[in-house]
This record gives C-alpha cells, sequence and structure tokens, in this order.
C-alpha cells in the first residue's frame, strides 16, 4: 500500500524542505509532488505547503525533513517534524 494514502488509523506521511522557520516552534514544510498532465501527458510539479510542530526549533532553512499529520495544534498547523532526512553542507 503506497504511503501517501488515507487509511483509518493510519497517519499520512509526507517528505518535504523547509522553507521557513522564523516562527517559534514551526517551520513551513514544502512539499512536491509530480504528476502526469491529465491531457498532454507531460510530466508538472505540484508543490503544497505545510506548517509543521517543531518543539526544540532544531530545523533550519533547506532540511528535508518527513512530517506527520496529527491533531490540529494551531489554527493552521495540523502536522508535525518526524525525522531529519538530510541535512544541506
Amino acid at each position: 500500500m503506497a504511503e501517501d494514502t488515507a487509511v483509518k488509523g493510519r497517519r499520512k506521511v509526507r517528505q518535504g524542505t523547509v522553507v521557513s522557520d522564523r516562527m517559534e516552534k514551526t517551520v513551513v514544510v514544502s512539499v512536491e509532488r509530480r504528476l502526469a498532465h491529465p491531457l498532454y501527458g507531460k510530466q508538472v510539479s505540484r508543490r503544497k505547503h505545510y506548517q509543521a510542530h517543531d518543539e526544540e526549533n532544531e530545523y533550519r532553512i533547506g532540511d528535508v525533513v518527513r512530517i506527520e499529520e496529527t491533531r490540529p495544534l494551531s489554527k493552521r498547523k495540523r502536522w508535525r517534524v518526524l525525522e531529519l532526512i538530510e541535512r544541506p553542507e
């Protein structure tokens, strides 16, 4: 079963890049997905930004992180950072 599918009892998990770390305990993560155009078949990129909870303020711009869906933490924050995948040099 694919990682992105919503199954009852499982939380959605996404991987993306931190694009903002200016808020306290929050990072903005940009998640890019590639799909085929419905008519022409060309690969197109779609980006979506998620606000994710970062308890220790440890993630910085450029970090590749994995985020997980969680209960609402604030008005727009429904994700939390699970782990660091890659940190740019």
